[in-house]
This record gives structure tokens, sequence and C-alpha cells, in this order.
């Protein structure tokens, strides 16, 4: 499971650069908080970590149960890959809107993998 706490971490940390990408679009912009509307740029950069805190709920608990039920290693490849969409996704959306739709593809499936997954094998080890 060490793998799929690696995983987890990895995802927190790249939440944490997404809100500091935040920060740093609010310097530039000269946006002070709690104001989250601006010019279009800061506001796809603050979309961004929303959308990665918003996918979080899910992921998190998806591939920790998916590690405990069906298998750690194969949590952690599709946790990775879940992190590389969110990467794409976030890289993406700052630099143009209509450049996320890769990267929150791979991201949503990944996370449906670990979620339809986790179902499964819970079902499976019930009956």
């Amino acid at each position: 499971m060490e793998l799929v706490y690696i995983v987890i971490l990895l995802a927190l940390i790249l939440y944490t650069v997404l809100g500091m990408l935040v920060g740093r679009a609010r310097a530039a912009h000269g946006i002070k908080a709690p104001a989250t509307t601006g010019p279009e740029e800061f506001e796809r950069t603050f979309r961004t970590h929303q959308n990665m805190l918003e996918s979080l709920i899910v992921f998190v608990p998806a591939v920790w149960i998916f590690g405990m039920v069906v298998d750690p290693l194969w949590a952690a490849i599709i946790g990775l890959l879940y992190i590389g969409g969110r990467i794409r996704y976030a890289v993406g959306y700052i630099g143009a809107a209509e450049k996320r739709g890769l990267g929150m593809m791979i991201g949503f499936l990944a996370t449906a993998v670990l979620v339809l997954g986790s179902l499964v094998g819970l079902i499976l080890t019930m009956i």
C-alpha cells in the first residue's frame, strides 16, 4: 500500500502547486482575496485549482479502496495516470480553456476505473 500512499501524496502536492499558481496569478493581475474573478487567465488558473479539489474528493478514496480491495500496484499505476491527466488538464486549461479536454478525459477515466473497480472488487469479496 505504500505505493498508493505515495500516489495520494503526489496528488496532494499537485493540488498545492496549483494553489501556488493561483497565488502567483493573483499577484500578477492584482486580484486581492477573496475575489475569484478577474482576467480570463486568472479565472482559468483559479478554476484549474478548484477543479482539482473537486476531483480529489472522488480520487483519494477510490484509489485507496482499490488498493486495499483489488491490487495496490494497479491502484498506484492508475493513480499515476490520473495525476498525469490532471497535469495535462492544468497545462491545457491555464493556456486556453479549449485545450483542457484530453487531460480531463484521462483523469476522469482513471477515476472511473478506480471507482468501478473498487465496487466490483468489494462485491466479489462478499460473494
